[in-house]
């Protein structure tokens, strides 16, 4: 047995040993779900937890990030395992926040749970005493891109840079001392011990569309009012005539919700806001298909005789694994569950701020199963936990393992051969250009 067999077998020990706290963990996070960038109470808990575990701990980063690190034995390169602190708006959640309808139906808290795991797989067999390097431990807030309102206001009281909690945390430079990264996301529909690696994901554009017309009596006067309702139902028609030149390989999303349209039924609504997701499998793709949506939209109000104000708010980037960390991930992976129940990668129509972090560095966002119903509905749940929380705190640790022994060869070459689509420095102003906000 190599060392780096032995240092893995140590670290499934501990992780075995730990099983039931790791568990509990994610199963209190899921209790107890928050909306991004206010996740203080989870912040508060991870925060301890990690504490701990004997960890030195950051807070308070993009308002509710959490971030500790590990040292080896000498320097090294240094590896992220990343947890998405937030939940999505599910009211009809088992466990829903009463009050918020926040709820942990997209899979973070285990997430969550994984990255402890993590912590102590390292942590308690003592393996960091024989790796180069660093591991650093991120919980990342507000993935889910919802309660626009809300963190516009944020934007405009300068407390946010951005509207997704780890382009914040890389504008403000907590990428920085970070060479590469991994993190695991729950597949849906999927209670079985299956996985998908090197599955990559759209981007997309968010707009805030106003449609504004003029307020008349409906029932006296309705010829000298500018319904804005009509303006923006011919708008979403023309957007809806649009899709059939969308093309199958830019895997094109288009979706929308109306959040606010008149106050009164006997007055001509005169504002009609709108919030758009355009995606795409590339930013071309992206940008060619918000051209078309902004002239359907402004072709609505123009044929109503009313204004259209399309403002663009950075959305996320395309997500792209790295070919050399999935394959290492998935190696260790088959070892777990069988090299029989790993799926080929393929394309997703979601989206998720991971994205723009393999944008600037090697990442990866494999899909594990454990998890049954559909994501962002009241039947998503735990299923399998041991495949839900534990194995993939095994693989990951696993993968760390693989990258910081041997004097952390395997890291440095990773890093070494990455050609960053845009670099850290330069990832502010390129995500700004391909928005108005």
């Amino acid at each position: 047995m190599t060392q780096t067999s032995e240092l893995k077998e140590k670290v499934l020990r501990s992780i075995d040993n730990h099983r039931g706290m790791i568990v509990g963990f994610g199963e209190e996070i899921l209790r107890t779900p928050e909306l991004g960038f206010k996740e203080y109470e989870t912040s508060r808990k991870l925060a301890e937890k990690l504490e701990e575990l004997g960890l030195s701990v950051w807070t308070g980063l993009a308002l509710t990030g959490v971030k500790a690190r590990i040292k080896g034995k000498m320097p090294g390169c240094s590896v992220a395992v990343i947890g998405e602190l937030d939940g999505i708006i599910c009211p009809q959640a088992k466990f829903a926040h009463p009050e918020t309808g926040a709820a942990h139906v997209c899979g973070h808290n285990a997430q969550l749970a994984a990255m402890v795991g993590v912590v102590v797989g390292l942590v308690e067999s003592g393996v960091m005493n024989s790796l180069n390097g660093e591991v650093v431990f991120l919980g990342t807030p507000a993935e889910e891109y919802v309660e626009m309102a809300f963190r516009e206001k944020l934007y405009q009281s300068k407390k946010i840079r951005f509207l997704g909690g780890k382009q914040e945390l890389i504008s403000r430079g907590e990428f920085d001392d970070v060479d590469m990264a991994m993190m695991v996301h729950a597949l849906p529909n999927c209670p079985r011990r299956v996985a998908e690696v090197d599955t990559s994901m759209n981007g997309f554009m968010a707009k805030k569309v106003d449609f504004i017309g003029k307020p008349a009596h409906a029932g006296m006067a309705p010829h000298e009012g500018i319904n804005a309702l009509n303006a923006a139902s011919l708008g979403i028609m023309g957007v809806n005539m649009q899709r059939e030149t969308f093309k199958d390989e830019d895997y094109t999303r288009v979706h929308y919700i109306i959040t606010e349209c008149g106050k009164s039924v006997n007055i001509i609504p005169d504002k009609v806001s709108m919030e758009f997701h355009v995606r795409g499998k590339t930013i071309n793709a992206i940008n060619k298909a918000a051209v078309k949506v902004d002239r359907a939209l402004e072709s609505g109000a123009t044929a109503i005789g009313a204004q259209t104000l399309i403002t663009n708010l950075p959305g996320y980037l395309p997500m792209s694994n790295n070919k050399r960390l999935s394959r290492l991930f998935r190696r260790n992976l088959s070892r777990l569950i069988g090299e029989e129940n790993i799926r080929p990668g393929r394309h997703s129509g979601g989206t998720s701020d991971m994205g723009d972090v393999t944008h600037i560095m090697p990442a990866i966002h494999p899909f594990l199963g454990g998890f049954k119903g559909n994501n962002h509905t009241p039947d998503f749940e735990v299923a399998d936990e041991e495949m839900a929380y534990i194995i993939p705190a095994k693989c990951m640790a696993m993968t760390i393992v693989d990258l910081l022994s041997n004097e952390a060869c395997l890291a440095k070459e990773i890093k070494d051969e990455f050609v960053p689509a845009v670099s850290k420095q330069e990832y502010t102003s390129f995500v700004r250009k391909l928005s108005s906000y």
